[in-house]
């Protein structure tokens, strides 16, 4: 079965993929209904550990937020010289995930929380194919703990942050002279999360939201040869594919009226530092040229209030592409741009509590693979759809 698959463990593995390079805006919250617009300004619930720690100061009291969300989609990849050789065809099938997230009021002025979640991560399954010696199956998923807080300086103005204890797992699975071998290892990394949350007025607010980088490293051989190239050995980037560039998001929330609210994003992850992630050979000199750039992220979201009970949420994204050009991307990760359309509702069951679902839909621009030659090929129309359900409760 050839499928991109997500390792899941109750709460502790949320969905990992592409979305700007390898990150996630879905992780089973009322944002991914909003494609992530206002991510950094609303502060709805707990989760805005994870999009903004300073949020936390609009919350209750004590709050609990948990979201479970399934995703699927199709990213198929064809060979250009099929001739005796099989294609991976689609490598991808659906899979679950969940998260969680806590936050309290110490006093007046200072909150305290805690998030656990992914948003992060690759894996593939390509199956029985051509080029099953280099690569069958490979997966990189990775858990955040994060323990937040935040701080109000007055009325208006909030600050927050975060220590990410970041797990990750690596594994690689290649065909060996017929037998199926896996490699696989792991690794704890550290990464930060700053914030600040400004209600300019009565109506609207506005946050920024820095991430640092998070570098993992794996201790796995990613050599591989052919029989029909005996000479030829092939050499995967396996640190280019588990590292985490640092981002920065601006998001700004407009609440119109009592019925209507407006919000929007501009984002920004520093992809260009990681040079270039292809599949390289063994002995040559590589290619100093840097094959990746900084990807750009824009959204923009409404929400609609039509009772006390129901809030009705849509919105529409826009994160630009990894690669310098999408005629030469990497085998192993598989992207360009994206466009993300969502919507979603929420509903009041008590005063206390709330539960909400949500649909997203993601088209990904085609790209073509160049190295290795011998496994040239294209990622033709790729997509991905999300549906989760959220709840919330405060007490």
């Amino acid at each position: 079965m050839k499928k991109l698959t997500v390792i899941c463990l109750g709460l502790l593995f949320a969905q990992t993929g592409h979305a700007s390079g390898l990150y996630f805006y879905e992780i089973g919250t009322e944002d991914t209904a909003l494609a992530g617009a206002g991510q950094a300004a609303s502060a709805q619930d707990a989760s805005t550990i994870v999009t903004n720690p300073a949020g936390m100061t609009r919350l209750p009291d004590h709050m609990f937020t948990g979201g479970v969300q399934m995703m699927d989609g199709n990213i198929p990849y064809t060979l250009d010289n099929e001739s005796g050789r099989k294609s991976p065809g689609d490598i991808m099938s659906a899979f679950p995930n969940a998260s969680g997230f806590y936050a309290q009021k110490i006093n007046d002025d200072l909150y305290a929380g805690i998030g656990m979640y992914g948003n992060y991560g690759l894996a593939t399954d390509y199956g029985e194919w051509a080029g099953d010696r280099l690569l069958k199956k490979s997966a990189m998923v990775a858990l955040t703990l994060s323990p937040s807080l935040a701080y109000k300086l007055n009325d208006r103005v909030s600050i927050g942050g975060s220590v990410n204890v970041n797990y990750g797992l690596f594994s690689l699975t290649r065909n060996v002279d017929g037998d199926d071998k896996t490699e696989k290892d792991h690794d704890w990394a550290m990464s930060y999360r700053l914030g600040l949350l400004m209600e300019l007025t009565d109506q609207t607010r506005a946050g920024i939201t820095w991430t640092s980088k998070t570098e993992y490293d794996f201790d796995i051989d990613g050599k591989a040869r052919f029989p029909n190239l005996p000479n030829v050995e092939y050499d995967l980037p396996i640190s280019a594919q588990v590292r985490a560039p640092q981002q920065i998001m601006l998001s700004l929330v407009h609440d119109i009226n009592q019925t209507w609210s407006v919000m929007g994003d501009l984002g920004w992850q520093d992809w260009s530092q990681f040079g270039s992630p292809q599949i390289t050979v063994v002995g040559q000199d590589l290619d100093k040229k840097n094959r990746l750039k900084d990807s750009w992220h824009t959204a923009l979201g409404v929400q609609y209030r039509p009772t006390e009970q129901w809030r009705i949420n849509a919105g529409v994204a826009f994160d630009s592409t990894i690669y310098e050009s999408q005629s030469d991307v990497a085998l192993s990760l598989p992207t360009g741009d994206e466009w993300r359309f969502a919507t979603g509702a929420q509903y009041q069951i008590t005063p206390q509590s709330n539960i909400g679902f949500a649909v997203s839909y993601l088209h990904m621009q085609s790209s073509r693979v160049q190295s290795p030659a011998i496994l040239k090929g294209s990622y033709d129309d790729p997509y991905l759809w999300f549906a989760s359900l959220n709840y919330s409760y405060q007490f």
